[in-house]
């Protein structure tokens, strides 16, 4: 991978210095005309192996979904039956099928949107075929067969929800965030926070869209804040949405970063060109909606005297993500004292972030899409996953706080359930 910053001019010559970053992380550096920040660019070699062929990453945990419970419920239930014949096959075939598919998948894997839609589809009916039958496999001590059957499926069922509806059901999560340093002119300031669209998977749904903008638009904030993750691998995807995203409306307009996705990191473009003009097409196309792109940069809302600045910084993950963020210069310009608010995509950035400040808003995780009485497989991968999360500071000042949106869209295919897709209303208030 390549990591190209901003800088030079018209026809500037690709660079190819190298250097680690702390905790081991390779940063490749090049510059290029007018980049607009510092963006990813696929070369061949092992981060994109890494990043691009996502179904061989998953495939041994698929196999053990599909071949584990379909040996429990064999040899536990159907060998002491001396079951032979059609009843065997059946259990046998799907997952075996599935298999074989997610294999030849993995070793051919490709992004255009024809290959996104057969990979989406290809897990949907792996898991729609293997959760039930763990849960029926886990349910194997219980006596009665009635009851296996029953939870097995109301799992079915639930996930069936998940994959039609749950990616639908919109929810506008409402808090308010006291800053004992914030501007008598920006109390009740309103923040709609919007997170991970994820277009690409929202193709051929733009009604969806279009009732999240609504929705947006009705709360008449202050300020709209989007915290990347605007596609899953091409900046093409956006194309489609953008007669709806351009009715955004906000009082002091709309900022955005970017994600991980948004560097095009998960496709194999034929050369570092490509993938920089790629790069520039997506953020050309957030400027030309208006939109206010901060790429380690910062964007001054005033209220009369007071201010506010909203310091947007590059995505800055754990190893194998992009970590770019610079706080000196995405602070540059800005008066000591000025209240702070800080756009950041990766919600493990907040720990290694010194100094600390009164608030940062984040997205990333997605809840895993999952979310279950208070609870997300996210929280095996991130601390700080989804909802508000504090640090304590001195009795007179602000706490750092931390806001982790679960976003609105999903990867690879449509499914939600628990963590419904959402956006935010943060009001500012003082104490």
């Amino acid at each position: 991978m390549c990591l190209y910053p901003r800088g030079g001019g018209t026809g500037a010559k690709v660079g190819k210095s190298v250097e680690m970053c702390k905790g081991g992380r390779t940063k490749f550096s090049a510059s290029v005309e007018r980049a607009g920040g510092i963006f990813f660019v696929p070369s061949r070699g092992k981060k994109e192996v890494f990043l691009a062929r996502m179904i061989a990453r998953i495939l041994p945990l698929l196999a053990l979904l599909l071949l584990l419970p379909a040996w429990a419920v064999d040899r536990k239930e159907l060998r002491p039956r001396r079951v032979r014949g059609w009843v065997r096959w059946s259990l046998w075939l799907p997952p075996l099928v599935l298999l074989a598919l997610l294999s030849v998948t993995a070793l051919s894997e490709s992004y255009t949107p024809q290959a996104d839609l057969w990979k989406g589809r290809l897990l949907t009916l792996t898991l729609l075929a293997g959760v039930p039958l763990a849960v029926y496999a886990l349910l194997l001590p219980l006596r009665r067969r009635a009851v296996r059957l029953v939870g097995a499926l109301c799992v079915l069922l639930a996930l069936l929800y998940g994959f039609t509806l749950g990616w639908r059901q919109l929810e506008v999560r409402r808090i308010d965030v006291p800053c004992a340093t914030l501007p008598p002119a920006f109390a009740g300031y309103r923040i709609v926070h919007l997170s991970d669209l994820h277009l690409g998977t929202l193709r051929g749904h733009a009604d969806v869209v279009a009732r999240l903008v609504d929705s947006v638009n009705a709360q008449q904030p202050d300020l709209i804040a989007l915290t990347g993750d605007l596609v899953n691998y091409h900046p093409e995807e956006l194309l489609d949405f953008v007669p709806q995203l351009s009715r955004l409306r906000a009082r002091d307009g709309i900022v955005s970063v970017m994600g991980n996705h948004d560097y095009m990191g998960y496709h194999r473009w034929p050369g570092p060109a490509d993938s920089l003009a790629a790069v520039r097409r997506l953020q050309e196309a957030q400027r030309a909606m208006g939109w206010h792109l901060l790429l380690n940069e910062n964007y001054l809302v005033r209220r009369g005297a007071d201010s506010m600045a909203v310091i947007g910084l590059e995505n800055d993950g754990p190893p194998r993500f992009p970590a770019l963020a610079d706080l000196t210069k995405a602070r540059r310009g800005l008066t000591p004292g000025c209240f702070e608010v800080f756009l950041q995509h990766d919600p493990s950035y907040w720990r290694r972030m010194s100094p600390s400040a009164p608030l940062m808003l984040a997205g990333h995780t997605h809840g895993m899409q999952l979310r279950l009485l208070g609870w997300s497989p996210a929280a095996w991968f991130y601390p700080e996953w989804g909802g508000l999360y504090e640090q304590s500071a001195a009795p007179s000042s602000d706490p750092a706080r931390l806001y982790v949106s679960q976003g609105f869209g999903s990867v690879l295919l449509p499914f939600r359930l628990g963590a419904w897709p959402e956006f935010t209303v943060i009001t500012l208030r003082t104490h």
